[in-house]
């Protein structure tokens, strides 16, 4: 007969565990050493790893083995400190204990009797951030798995408040540069693309205000009811960050929803000295935060602030008769306010962080990465060839290569080159992207292990590499 015992002994989950940190510490010990962008071109081993489920448990060892020696290099080294492509994650090593501990001990934290410490503590987190972003006392939050649920979380809170069952009546605007994630959230939240307005962007890709204003009129003038406007602080393709004091004017004036997709940018909020570039986010409606992106937290951590915690929690509260009896209304419950009732302990992973850092240390790194950027994006600008086409609003500029008698095509090929030979080098991973009608590359340094010498290898590769690409472009 099968064994049916599901439990290993102390003895045992304690040298599986030693396994498992001795390779997690060495990766991380050799991380800088480790090819910044893998073998990714992975069809065929992805076709030989596919296989039945095992009849029969096999040793942690080699499982290890394969997961660290061949499948994890055949990846994007987001960890590295080289990697200033897309948007940075996070990793502190703080955070992978925290999981470790919130996966080993495996408490519910869904609802506040079930396990009141816990859900205190994470409460006690968002409160943070809730400070941090100086919203008022009656804002409440959600941690999510990432930027897109929160954008989920503020767009259905807005619906509610601002709608009622009148959907299809209901306009929301964003800009031409807003995270793809908003528009699948409103489709998700019943807003359908034909009720989603984009609004062009400015020379430095930030929403216009005056356009917005003319399509809220033009709406209204139709018949329908325009309920909310998404900003970004800090877009994706160049980091921009909207001009929030004008559009959240006007949707004060209009009766409007403002949302601020914060995910990339909003964390820089935390330092004093860095709030006046995102002037207007603390008079939003809501905001959404990446912690696994500005707090280096670990993937999968985002989180949701409204502003009126009423809101989000009126979108989201339900009960049953099997449910715990609520408490009432002084302490959190964290499935009344969002659409999970099963959760992981998302919380445990910035409080922890937060704890054996300290918020010091923290605004420490993120006005280094600031400052870092600005350095980066002076040097770059300053190269032969190179055009900036956005400066740093926050720690991510675009740019693209130029040189006399190029064409457009020509040029997006020789800037695409560039990305790929900086790229192959090994040392620093650059993406690029779509906008203002042409392609760019962009250097983004969010990485909290990025310092002086990756911003100094990024320069010099990118220095070299142009040089080459236009010397025979020109030939």
């Amino acid at each position: 007969m099968t064994d049916a015992t599901l439990e290993f002994p102390p003895e045992t989950m304690r040298r599986m565990g030693d396994q498992v940190m001795r390779r997690v510490v060495d990766h991380l010990a050799t991380i800088d050493e480790q090819p910044v962008r893998g073998d990714v071109d992975a069809t065929a081993l992805c076709r030989a790893m596919r296989e039945p489920a095992p009849e029969e448990g096999s040793a942690l060892e080699p499982l290890l083995d394969a997961l660290f020696d061949e499948w994890i290099p055949r990846t994007f080294n987001t960890a590295s400190p080289g990697y200033l492509a897309y948007i940075p994650g996070g990793g502190v090593f703080p955070g992978a204990l925290a999981d470790l501990i919130a996966s080993g001990v495996n408490r519910y934290t869904g609802v506040w009797p079930t396990a009141p410490a816990l859900v205190q503590l994470e409460a006690n987190v968002l409160d943070w951030l809730r400070e941090w972003m100086q919203f008022p006392a009656t804002a409440r939050g959600l941690f999510t798995t990432g930027g897109s649920m929160a954008n989920f979380a503020a767009i259905v809170s807005a619906r509610e408040r601002k709608l009622g069952a009148e959907l299809r009546r209901g306009t929301m605007y964003l800009s031409t540069q807003t995270h793809h994630s908003v528009g699948k959230a409103a489709r998700l939240a019943g807003i359908l693309p034909d009720r989603v307005r984009a609004i062009e962007v400015d020379s430095a890709f930030r929403m216009r205000a005056d356009l917005l204003s003319q399509a809220i009129a033009a709406d209204h003038a139709a018949g329908l009811q325009p309920f909310l406007v998404v900003s970004s602080a800090g877009t994706t393709n160049t980091g921009a960050v909207d001009p929030l004091p004008a559009i959240g004017a006007l949707c004060a004036r209009e009766g409007l929803w403002h949302h601020v997709d914060g995910a990339y940018g909003a964390s820089f909020h935390l330092c004093p000295e860095l709030r006046p570039l995102l002037a207007g986010l603390p008079q939003a409606d809501s905001v959404t935060l990446d912690p696994h992106k500005g707090l280096f937290i670990p993937y999968g951590t985002g989180a949701v602030l409204v502003r009126d915690g009423e809101a989000l929690r009126a979108a989201h509260a339900e009960t049953a008769s099997y449910m715990p009896e609520n408490q009432g209304e002084e302490f959190y419950d964290p499935h009344q306010y969002g659409p999970d009732l099963s959760r992981g302990f998302p919380g445990l992973r910035v409080w922890l962080a937060f704890k054996l850092y300290g918020a010091a240390r923290y605004r420490a790194a993120l006005a280094e990465k600031r400052a870092l950027a600005l350095d980066a994006a002076r040097r770059v600008a300053a190269l032969p060839h190179v055009v900036m086409d956005a400066p740093p609003q926050l720690s991510l500029f675009a740019f693209h290569l130029e040189w006399p008698g190029a064409t457009l095509a020509e040029q997006d090929a020789a800037t695409r080159e560039l990305l790929e030979r900086v790229t192959r080098r090994g040392k620093v991973f650059i993406t690029g992207c779509q906008a203002g009608g042409r392609f760019l590359a962009r250097v983004c340094v969010l990485s909290f292990r990025t310092r002086q010498a990756q911003i100094d290898t990024c320069v010099e590769h990118i220095a070299g590499e142009a040089g080459a690409i236009v010397a025979r472009a020109r030939a």
